[in-house]
């Protein structure tokens, strides 16, 4: 799962258009499988049902849509949109192997020209808190959905409470603190951890009924995907290539003994500490 980086506008679309985009394309069937219980309860929660019309907000590559797809049945419809054209690509791949009528635009949601009113159910996996300009993303999602619509959305609580989450960043800086792994403010994997912070943000985009509920969710990861997870879907792979080859095994034995705690049974385990994020258009 990877920590995900602080970034803004046209910084994100080339993330997720280059090594990061191809990174989680390749790690699909990986994290697939970890995100599987978020994407249990994130359909549950959405409360979709035959007919409606789904709309999966930074879907990468479609395991919700096609979650989505299943519970809206043959008389409802579900698009996933991402900005990433690797992931986006893959998930089409994977709708046309499945036989699923689900679709993919390849676009970013803040700014994206959605039908008005199109959908009943919006969704979202950990695809809301990389938003350049959040409030305007909100209100855009908005005027997508229709009156009576509901938002659904996991999103991360707090670094201190998914200490997981930090893990390798904070291991490599002890063994080589020169290494540019410091987070900044903004858009980013805990955009939106801050309750308050979040339900003005959604608010002043022009939702009602906003909640967010506090959701730990047990997750795991083969213990023999952990050397991916580390070397690709982390940060720390971001600026591996940085670090002299002589001294980047040891950086890495560093780094993945710091994972110790969180190791057991050959897997590695731990808890999501998320939001489960409601909202309504009135």
């Amino acid at each position: 799962m990877p920590a995900f980086p602080p970034s803004h506008g046209d910084d994100q679309a080339a993330l997720w258009n280059g090594n990061a985009g191809r990174a989680w394309v390749d790690a699909q069937p990986i994290l697939d499988h970890l995100f599987a219980p978020v994407a249990e309860r994130l359909i549950q929660a959405a409360d979709i049902s035959p007919g409606h019309t789904v709309l999966d907000v930074g879907c990468g590559t479609g395991a919700t849509t096609l979650r989505a797809a299943e519970a809206a049945g043959p008389g409802g419809t579900c698009t996933g949109i991402d900005l990433s054209e690797p992931m986006v690509a893959h998930a089409r791949q994977r709708a046309a192997g499945a036989a699923s009528p689900a679709r993919f635009v390849c676009a970013d949601a803040q700014t994206h020209a959605f039908a008005p009113r199109a959908h009943m159910r919006l969704l979202s996996r950990f695809g809301l808190m990389f938003f350049a300009d959040p409030v305007a993303a909100f209100a855009n999602l908005l005027r997508a959905t229709a009156p009576g619509g509901t938002l659904t959305a996991m999103v991360w609580r707090s670094a201190a409470e998914n200490p997981f989450m930090t893990t390798a960043e904070r291991a490599a800086l002890a063994a080589r603190p020169d290494l540019p792994l410091q987070r900044a403010a903004g858009p980013g994997q805990f955009a939106l951890a801050d309750e308050r912070r979040a339900k003005h943000i959604v608010e002043e985009g022009g939702w009602t009924d906003i909640s967010l509920t506090p959701v730990d969710l047990p997750l795991e990861l083969p213990l023999d995907a952990l050397p991916t997870y580390v070397m690709r879907l982390g940060p720390l792979g971001r600026v591996l290539p940085s670090v002299p080859e002589d001294a980047r095994a040891a950086l890495l034995a560093e780094v993945h003994s710091a994972f110790t705690p969180f190791v057991r049974d050959d897997a590695v385990h731990f808890d999501a500490a998320c939001w489960l994020m409601r909202a309504r258009r009135g």
